[in-house]
């Protein structure tokens, strides 16, 4: 709340350097925020009684807009890449998913390996969990495994997560 919005009857009031002024009737602590050419920022409303300090809300609310905005550039986002592969993949096409897996990795993002089933090959799973684990030694120097093979419908699950 800010200016004519704060009701209350009674308030202690901080100026701009963070000063305690008192205990003031609402009107007489607008009556020095407008002298200022401040606003009149109520910033502890559950206290008895409330807290209200004298600011500039206008540089106040852009100061922690470029606050936000700064922790957002700061922050990494965890992408997941998909790999998938079948379950009669041949070892030359396993090493290329290793690689494009490792780059992966190294660029910070999680990678989600799975192996689709379809029709009868499903009757082969414990040669697709071997492929998962060769391929998990693999890239053993790069990243670990994030959670381990698992089957989800009709495909087995893995994911990766770079080493820290």
């Amino acid at each position: 709340m800010i200016n004519e919005q704060i009701r209350d009857k009674e308030i202690r009031l901080i100026d701009e350097e963070g000063n305690q002024l008192g205990v003031l009737s609402a009107r007489d602590a607008q009556k020095i925020a407008d002298e200022k050419h401040l606003d009149l920022v109520k910033i502890a409303p559950t206290a008895k009684p409330p807290v209200c300090k004298i600011m500039d809300y206008g540089k106040y609310r852009f100061d922690q807009a470029k606050k936000e905005k700064e922790a957002k550039k700061k922050q990494k986002t965890v992408d997941i890449k998909e790999l998938r592969l079948s379950p009669s993949i041949d070892t030359h096409d396993v090493q290329v998913k290793v690689k494009k897996a490792i780059e992966f990795l190294k660029n910070g993002d999680k990678v989600k390996i799975s192996i689709r089933f379809r029709g009868r090959e499903i009757g082969h799973s414990k040669t697709a969990v071997t492929i998962l684990e060769n391929f998990a030694n693999d890239i053993s120097e790069y990243g670990v495994v994030d959670k381990a093979p698992k089957m989800e419908a009709r495909s087995l699950v893995m994911f990766l997560a770079p080493k820290q």
